[in-house]
């Protein structure tokens, strides 16, 4: 068997589609989607519905597992299977297209989509804050982005974030690099840095000697939500009830996932046997200051708001990753189902 953590950081290396990567995609997959193939009733009274992920199983979708550990889908009628992804796995098409009922995505890919005709709808956020940083060594002495000088940086440089920093920092000296999905080249070069997950690739460095810093691309004003629960607008009109209760058992499994993660985690890595007990456990940790915040405590997660979106479709204007005009952001979102959950929420003593 691989050695563990070795094995993360390979995985690790989410390729973020650019626009034309969408574009192909989407089509490729709504070529071979038909209606959507969800069957209801086949379990009892149970609903069965797909959940796509947008990556390997880790703990970036720890809520999603929590809830199904806990049987919060089952209360709510549902039989939830959740299908793990990987590198090019389509995911929008397949949601936007009514294949699957639901799936996990990032706002920026949310837009992208839209941009495209795949066209699905956040009805959830759990992430308020995005996990992805750049990866700099301790000894390097640099403390924000800004500071970015005289390195190699490993970074798909395609990619929204990367297009976003190349737009907003000077970067003197700075020679960008394909980004290979393997930290060996961070540790092994004082003078590298790279894109990273907070939950991820630092706990892996660490593990092999390094002493990584991250520098969250989010302090740049870069802050697409991360891992939102989505669906098709298809399913969002007609199924609007089976909505309602996958985003009210999501909810309570996030909740349940940051005060206690340990049984998601044993499903998780059931699914995963790459990702060990102790990475697991660190990315619960590195995930709650991201999705509890002033703005939105544990009792409102997955809040979501248009100036953010907003915002977000700007700056993908600004690199060119839109065209101007080409997607609403009010049509990316919907916070009906959110809205529901606060108001049961009141109402129970």
């Amino acid at each position: 068997m691989r050695n563990p953590s070795a094995c993360r950081f390979v995985r690790r290396c989410r390729p973020v589609r650019s626009a034309a990567f969408v574009l192909v995609a989407v089509l490729a997959a709504l070529a071979g989607c038909s209606a959507a193939t969800d069957r209801e009733n086949t379990t009892g009274e149970r609903v069965r519905v797909d959940l796509l992920l947008n990556w390997f199983p880790e703990a970036e979708h720890g809520g999603y597992y929590a809830a199904l550990a806990h049987g919060f889908y089952e209360q709510e009628g549902l039989q939830v299977r959740i299908v793990p992804g990987g590198p090019g796995v389509p995911v929008l098409s397949q949601v936007a297209s009514g294949r699957a009922a639901f799936g996990v995505s990032n706002a920026d890919t949310v837009l992208l989509g839209w941009a495209q005709q795949a066209q699905t709808v956040a009805v959830f956020a759990p992430l308020q804050i995005s996990p992805r940083c750049i990866m700099v060594h301790e000894e390097s002495g640099i403390q924000r982005l800004a500071e970015l000088r005289n390195i190699t940086l490993a970074m798909n440089p395609s990619s929204t974030f990367s297009l976003y920093i190349q737009k907003k920092l000077p970067l003197p000296g700075v020679k960008i690099v394909p980004y290979s999905g393997n930290v060996a080249p961070f540790v092994l070069d004082r003078q590298m840095a790279q894109q990273a997950y907070t939950f991820s690739e630092p706990y892996v460095a660490r593990q092999r000697g390094s002493k990584p810093r991250c520098l969250l691309v989010s302090d740049l004003g870069f802050n697409p939500y991360t891992s939102l629960l989505i669906t098709g607008r298809a399913t969002l009109n007609a199924r609007p009830e089976i909505v309602r209760k996958m985003v009210s058992a999501s909810v309570r499994g996030w909740r349940h996932y940051l005060r206690d993660p340990a049984a998601a985690n044993r499903l998780l890595r059931g699914q995963n046997d790459e990702m060990s007990w102790e990475l697991l456990d660190y990315g619960a940790e590195q995930l709650r200051p991201l999705c509890v915040t002033d703005e939105v405590p544990l009792e409102r997660i997955g809040q979501m708001m248009l100036p953010r979106w907003q915002t977000l479709l700007d700056q993908l204007v600004e690199v060119d990753a839109i065209a101007s005009g080409a997607v609403q952001p009010q049509a990316a979102f919907s916070l009906e189902f959110l809205s529901r959950q606060e108001e049961s929420s009141r109402q129970t003593p």
